[in-house]
């Protein structure tokens, strides 16, 4: 199978299920589409990981498809049609993402936010921003080859796509919690819970 009719097939159950986990032991994921198996360790030493990379990398370039931290911390892929509730539930900080929040994850955040154009980010920083979706981040090859996080504002990346929040950050938490009980995932590992 070739990586373009794998990553249509992926998308294809993107879009029914509005989000799939990249790689779970327990629920359907980007991996186990791939591969016909679950796996528990690392995809990249699966006899078909340059195959998932290649996936991977062109959903990741496609427009109705957005890569998050949002189900226990883990890469989810989130389709445009769920993305006015992962707006509402992202934007503006609330409560439950800022308590507690690492000193220099407070400072990056800053950084961003007083930043009109992406920031690069590494370390714990970057990873405690995502998982409490308060920024959106996106992975981008350097020059040099290297990969590198990015981050910016949910609002400026909702320009970017053309698209709008909720006005009801309880209507975006039930849309996401739907989607996730749909696919037989764990509602108490999203971040608000």
């Amino acid at each position: 199978m070739t990586a373009s009719s794998s990553a249509a097939k992926v998308f294809e159950t993107l879009s029914d299920a509005g989000l799939l986990l990249q790689q779970h032991k327990h629920t359907s994921s980007v991996v186990t589409l791939v591969t016909g198996e679950s796996s528990s360790g690392s995809w990249w030493s699966h006899p078909r990981g340059r195959l998932i990379f290649a996936v991977l990398s062109e959903l990741a370039d496609h427009p109705d498809v957005v890569f998050t931290k949002l189900l226990g911390g883990k890469v989810t892929l989130v389709h445009r049609r769920l993305w006015p509730a992962l707006l509402a539930v992202a934007s503006p900080a609330k409560p439950w993402q800022l308590q507690g929040l690492p000193p220099a994850a407070q400072r990056l955040l800053t950084l961003v936010d007083k930043s009109r154009v992406p920031v690069r980010g590494v370390g714990a920083a970057v990873k405690e921003l995502e998982t409490r979706l308060l920024v959106h981040t996106k992975q981008v090859h350097t020059q040099s080859g290297r990969h590198e996080t990015v981050l910016q504002k949910w609002s400026i990346w909702a320009r970017e796509v053309e698209t709008r929040r909720l006005r009801s950050e309880m209507a975006g938490r039930r849309q996401l919690e739907e989607a996730v009980e749909a696919i037989d995932g764990d509602v108490s590992a999203l971040p608000w819970r």
